[in-house]
């Protein structure tokens, strides 16, 4: 590469005689390139172009310094005649820090071990985070062999990444190698390790790690709760969340963070009022992505006024907090609310991305806002300058078919500029069977099912849309295909969190301690609601493969014994909140309405699309889902 361009102006002298000094004190303390270039062009003058002590310091500024310039720094490198460990490692970490990581680094590593330059103990950690950045493990390995070579095996920084570039390249058992030849290992290398293992799914081996720490700080617990709530195992984390309390372990913000993710999971809201009640009795900091993380928590466990009081209140309101505000409008049904939001958004300057048009987008979905859907969708692209990405079109899709309009979401597909994903098509799919358009479907449907063999409730829809023009046949050929393919059903099941235990329900199950009052409520309920016009819905169930097992008889499906639950154990007058992990059967649906009525109770239900707020006989989403 050529030499860099230098500005000829000098700076005004210091009150040091020395010119080098001068010129190295002002390197120390200026703030932007063009001082930079200023001093870098009196060091050239100096004649010390070739003094790595005085081009180091040129070289740590453009590289490292946030007001710096890597490219003016590799400029600068390659002008150098004997470059030393300091600058290569410089040149190296200003690469990472820059996210641009490219091969240069390892080739730069391979430079200074030809030109016998000594690695030393800041040059191995920043190799070995290239090699894992890039996924580049055998070279990776290699630089391990070199670690060994150079004496750095007790050195903890340079072990703990490699521990770290394994477990990132799925190499456990020698990232498991390289913990336990550590002589002293600190709460880097037990995390790390109890991380790469959850990372992968093997929260047993995590959790053994865990178990043998001879010392466990907020750190190691939050490593090991975290990895149970990003592996869906919530139950385990709230098991570990109260031991950690019993032993009188102070709850940081990355605790609180992780648990709150946890009470989201299973809709556990007292659980989760307790820790953000926690949070402000200890003056624990909220930054965006815990106010983020708390307004998901109130919006998914059903109590949206609480999560827009929350966002209220932020001093400072980020982007994703009003992205994620926005989103809960959309999971409640609340278009007009997450539009009024987004205009308050305007208001105040914040630039909308990708994200918040999708949820804005899916707030029209879910409330059959056509109109105010399409203005968006061109409002985003044309005045806001964001590509449209997959999801933005799945939500028009879904917007379009919802309402009847197939030809279209048809037309939306063939104009996008990439081949439609699973959840285009599948949205597509969705409508199809609302408004019964078999020619369509069927068509559809066998292309998601090639897109994702192993979802089951792909299969389900078309089954279900063959069964209501009565295909029978082609329901049991979907269910051949389904036991052909190893496609497992998902077992449907319902949550309600009553003084802090989060209780489960399964269709027609007895596990449950109380089971038997459990199903005198249940009849009790149905005799209550048959008085209002009730007629069990029993069209879906008779075909239904997997939403609830049609073997368990309609009237004791997961959710109407949760509800009877929350009748037993609440109060009157107070509402019941229930999860559930697939979408709410029709019968389920129609039944909630009148036990709400029928009792006088909000019942809010959260089903894997939306919330469901029935009150008085009617729900919140106009029975448009």
């Amino acid at each position: 590469m050529t030499s860099p361009q230098v500005l000829q102006s000098i700076p005004p002298p210091l009150a040091s005689s020395n010119p080098r000094s001068r010129a190295l004190h002002g390197l120390e303390s200026c703030s932007a390139m063009s001082e930079l270039k200023q001093y870098h062009s009196q060091i050239v003058r100096l004649g010390l172009s070739s003094d790595n002590d005085s081009i180091g310091r040129v070289i740590k500024f453009c590289a490292i310094n946030k007001s710096g310039n890597l490219t003016y720094a590799l400029k600068v490198f390659d002008t150098i005649p004997r470059p030393d460990a300091f600058i290569y490692n410089t040149i190296i970490r200003g690469h990472l820090q820059s996210e641009f990581v490219t091969n240069n680094c390892i080739l730069l590593f391979s430079q200074m071990l030809e030109k016998s330059i000594t690695p030393n103990k800041f040059t191995f950690p920043s190799v070995i985070r290239v090699c894992c950045v890039q996924n580049a493990i055998e070279e990776g390995k290699q630089v391990h062999a070199h670690v060994l070579k150079s004496g750095f095996e007790t050195d903890t920084y340079s072990q703990n990444n490699l521990i770290h570039m394994y477990v990132n390249c799925q190499c456990l058992e020698e990232a498991r190698r390289v913990f336990d030849k550590l002589p002293l290992r600190d709460v880097v290398s037990w995390t790390t390790l109890i991380s790469g293992y959850s990372q992968w799914g093997f929260l047993d081996d995590a959790f053994e790690v865990f178990e043998s720490m001879p010392e466990k700080n907020s750190a190691s617990w939050n490593a090991m709760i975290a990895a149970y709530v990003q592996n869906n195992h919530f139950h385990e984390a709230f098991s570990l969340f109260n031991r950690m309390r019993e032993e009188n372990v102070a709850l940081d913000k990355f605790v609180a963070a992780s648990m709150l993710s946890a009470c989201t999971g299973l809709g556990a809201l007292e659980q989760g009022e307790w820790v953000h009640e926690y949070i402000k009795k200890s003056r624990i900091d909220i930054d965006s992505k815990l106010a983020t993380t708390i307004i998901h928590m109130y919006c998914r466990c059903g109590c949206l006024a609480k999560a827009l009081e929350v966002f209220n209140k932020l001093p400072f309101k980020g982007i994703s907090s009003w992205n994620c505000m926005i989103g809960g409008f959309a999971m409640h049904g609340k278009g007009e609310n997450a539009i009024e939001l987004f205009k308050r958004m305007e208001r105040e300057m914040v630039q909308p991305d990708h994200i918040t048009f999708v949820n804005l987008l899916g707030a029209c979905a879910h409330s059959g806002l056509i109109e105010e859907g399409r203005r968006y969708f061109h409002y985003m692209t044309k005045i806001c300058n964001i590509e449209p990405k997959m999801e933005h079109f799945g939500c028009m899709v879904d917007l379009l078919g919802r309402a009847g309009l197939l030809d279209d979401a048809i037309e939306l597909i063939n104009k996008m500029p990439m081949k439609p994903d699973a959840g285009v098509l599948g949205a597509l799919l969705g409508a199809c069977k609302i408004h019964e358009n078999i020619e369509l479907g069927e068509k559809i449907g066998k292309k998601v099912i090639e897109l994702e063999p192993q979802n089951s409730g792909r299969y389900v829809i078309l089954a279900n849309l063959y069964a209501k023009f009565g295909r029978w046949e082609d329901v049991a050929n979907m269910r051949k295909l389904m036991n052909d393919r190893g496609v497992n059903k998902a077992p449907g099941f319902s949550m309600i969190e009553l003084e802090g235990v989060v209780n489960e329900f399964i269709a027609g199950g007895m596990a449950h301690p109380q089971a038997k009052e459990i199903y005198a409520k249940v009849d009790e309920m149905l005799e209550s609601i048959k008085l209002l016009g009730y007629v069990p819905a029993t069209d879906g169930v008779l075909h239904d493969i997997v939403e609830e097992e049609r073997e368990n008889p309609l009237s004791y499906h997961s959710e109407k014994l949760a509800i009877a639950f929350g009748l037993l154990k609440t109060k009157q007058g107070e509402a019941i909140r229930i999860s559930k992990n697939l979408r709410v059967c029709r019968d389920c649906h129609n039944a909630s309405k009148l036990i709400s009525k029928a009792f006088n109770r909000e019942i809010i239900v959260r089903d894997r699309n939306r919330f469901h707020h029935f009150r008085d006989g009617e729900c919140s989403c106009k029975d448009y889902w």
